[in-house]
């Protein structure tokens, strides 16, 4: 009996240790998230005020400003700079009686306090029920989001309104009580932003009447007084203009994401432009409030206000790109039944809302209507397309599982150092692979055109610098070949025809090539291989960043023979359009060769015979043979570019273990071997 008593009281004893470790956890994992929350609100803060007058809050400067249309005597619409409703000209008209400096920090330090209001409210209206640790995290996390993101960053650069809107549905939506007082703050919110008459059937069709109603008589009485005080405004605008269409940029510019300016970009124009864009219209803010009403009668309404305020982009003649806040909202639906699958259209939509649409699809004419229209897209997707999970599906709590290796005993009693990487063996999302790859891609193009060596001369001279210090070792080693193998090579067409078709082609090809086959065959060894080639690429970022280097082809004297981009003018410091496109000293270490080295070592490993294995091998031996013939890369670039990924493959051993080959079925858990080579396994 005491033994039993005892063994309660440690139990009780451990119980409360571990509910304390996880209360603290959680705490410090709330803080952190505020600290990031602060810092990116401090950046923008910092990258808006740092900026000269003339280059910061164009647009409030263009209202209310010393020459601004809110001081010039005659209409607002004169010179089409002004593009809000005559009742906003109205509201911001008493701003010009403000001082500037004043009224520039004041009207940032508002905008960021707005941002933190629309955060908070958006985190309190999340679908019921949730979890504690998702209560307190969700508001830091919304806030940080929305500061990432374009519409935000966009409206604090040109001193916008934009964010007012947003802020009003949701306060009406959410926050206060009372039907009559959610219809006003939803009527003047269309007051200012007309598309945002469209939640006025939302209110009526999930039986908010009133508030409905009383959205319609603000909206009306709004306009009305705006229109008694500036009647000739107020006929330019609603008639003339036909609600604000044709105002600010031209509508065909690639900032306007809505159907109309789509049409223009294609082209077409005129009764046929018009007739398909009303067409379109109807059709998507009938289908947009079909769905967005069903979400809310699921209890999902901040989904539904989402799903609303993407139709209303779509049909808005004109949607700049700072009015598209509505989008990140519908980042709170769940799509997908999978595990896996569940991030899929978060980090589509946090891709879309936070990054420059050049670096989420290729510059590629094929691409271009994509590319142009990809946040249009997204909030049409929202609105009409995008299978969110009902609350009442089995699979909106619990989704299916993903299937884990158990860990794979190593030598090392703390590895791996990242247990919570387990080893997923299942295939990951194509999609979201996809969207991942290319945005990996762009940024490693940018780092990669930005690190220190570019076209300047200061670059320049440190690079043929670096450049001598490496052409002085390979001396000292008696490895300086570059010389001997290039002027060969060249006296022989069909050799250097032949080097210069494998640099130009193989570099890209077969990586992809790798992969593909990897996701396709062996899921779980995609995953190390990718991870390996991550963190390789990663560390050659830093190197290029670090040790800018003159590649033979470069180095004036040397009488390298460039096969693959003709001859170099060393006169000029840019070689021609080529530094415009890549930084030419990105030369240490040599991904040509780390790429086709880790090419070479995963076929070595995974491929089945030994004739693949050799095959697999002959591949990094061509790429370092042709990068030397073609005077691109010193050999001891090769000698970078193999450190690299052996330290990309020791990162992934170390962070995750080795590789795994057998399956866990999390609901159950149980472990059963896998034959590496099953092609038939379901992909999650």
């Amino acid at each position: 009996m005491a033994n039993a008593e005892h063994t309660g009281r440690t139990a009780e004893v451990f119980g409360a240790t571990d509910a304390g470790a996880a209360r603290a956890r959680l705490s410090a994992a709330r803080l952190g998230l505020w600290l990031i929350a602060a810092i990116l609100a401090v950046r923008q803060l910092a990258v808006v005020l740092s900026t000269p007058r003339g280059e910061r809050l164009t647009d409030l400067e263009t209202w209310v400003g010393p020459e601004g249309v809110l001081h010039v005597k005659g209409s607002l619409y004169d010179s089409t700079r002004f593009t809000g409703t005559p009742f906003g000209g109205l509201v911001l008209k008493p701003l010009t009686k403000a001082a500037e400096q004043a009224l520039g920090w004041g009207w940032t330090f508002g905008t960021l306090l707005l941002v933190v209001a629309l955060g908070l409210v958006a985190a309190r209206a999340l679908p019921q029920p949730v979890s504690r640790r998702t209560s307190l995290l969700a508001a830091p996390v919304a806030i940080s989001l929305l500061m990432l993101s374009l519409p935000v960053r966009n409206t604090l650069w040109l001193g916008q309104t934009s964010i007012i809107p947003v802020l009003l549905v949701l306060l009406g939506c959410f926050a206060v009580r009372g039907e009559k007082a959610s219809g006003v703050l939803v009527g003047l919110a269309a007051a200012l932003q007309p598309a945002v008459l469209l939640f006025a059937p939302l209110l009526w069709f999930t039986g908010r009447r009133r508030a409905a109603l009383s959205t319609g008589a603000v909206f009306a009485v709004s306009t009305a007084v705006a229109w008694a005080a500036m009647p000739h405004d107020s006929y330019t605008y609603w008639v003339h203009h036909v609600a604000g269409a044709g105002l600010g940029g031209q509508a065909d510019d690639l900032a306007n994401q809505s159907l109309h300016g789509a049409l223009l970009r294609l082209d077409l124009t005129g009764p046929l432009e018009i007739g398909l864009f009303l067409l379109l219209g109807v059709a998507v803010a009938t289908l947009g409030l079909r769905r967005a009403v069903r979400y809310a009668r699921d209890g999902q309404l901040l989904l539904a206000v989402a799903v609303t305020g993407c139709a209303a982009i779509a049909v808005s003649p004109t949607t700049w790109q700072h009015q598209l806040l509505w989008v990140l909202l519908a980042v709170v639906g769940r799509v997908g039944k999978r595990a896996s699958d569940r991030y899929v259209w978060p980090v589509a939509v946090l891709l879309v809302m936070t990054l420059p649409a050049k670096m989420m699809l290729p510059n590629m004419a094929v691409v271009y209507p994509l590319r142009d229209n990809v946040v249009l897209l997204a909030a049409l997707a929202a609105a009409t397309a995008v299978p969110f999970l009902s609350r009442t599906s089995p699979h909106y709590r619990t989704p299916i599982p993903t299937e884990y290796a158990p860990p794979v005993p190593t030598r090392w009693q703390r590895v791996p150092l990242l247990p919570f990487l387990r080893r997923v063996l299942t295939r990951p999302n194509l999609l979201l692979e996809l969207l991942l790859l290319r945005v990996t891609y762009a940024a490693y193009q940018k780092v990669r055109l930005a690190a220190t060596g570019g076209s300047n001369s200061g670059g320049r001279a440190r690079a043929e610098e670096h450049g001598h210090e490496v052409l002085s070792l390979e001396r000292f080693l008696h490895i300086d070949i570059e010389h001997a193998i290039n002027h060969a090579v060249v006296k022989v067409d069909w050799i250097r025809n032949f080097f210069d078709f494998y640099y130009e082609s193989f570099h890209f090809v077969v990586p992809l090539t790798v992969l593909g086959v990897l996701y396709w065959r062996r899921p779980v060894d995609y995953r190390w291989a990718r991870s390996s080639l991550g963190f390789a690429t990663l560390l050659a970022l830093v190197g290029f960043w670090l040790y800018p280097l003159a590649p033979p082809r470069l180095l004036p004297g040397l009488g390298i023979i460039d096969t693959v981009h003709g001859v170099q003018d060393f006169s000029k410091p840019d070689y021609g359009t080529l530094t415009a496109l890549t930084n030419q000293y990105a030369a240490m270490p040599s991904l040509h060769f780390g790429w086709s080295l880790w090419c070479g070592l995963v076929i070595a490993i995974v491929a089945p015979k030994w004739w693949m294995k050799a095959l697999g091998l002959l591949h990094p031996f061509f790429t370092v043979s042709a990068i030397v013939a073609t005077g691109n890369h010193w050999v001891l670039d090769a000698v970078g570019g193999a450190a690299v990924v052996g330290t990309g493959f020791g990162l992934s051993y170390v962070f995750q273990g080795p590789r795994a080959r057998t399956v866990t079925t999390a609901a159950a858990g149980v472990s059963t071997p896998v034959p590496v080579l099953e092609k038939d396994r379901t992909p999650s």
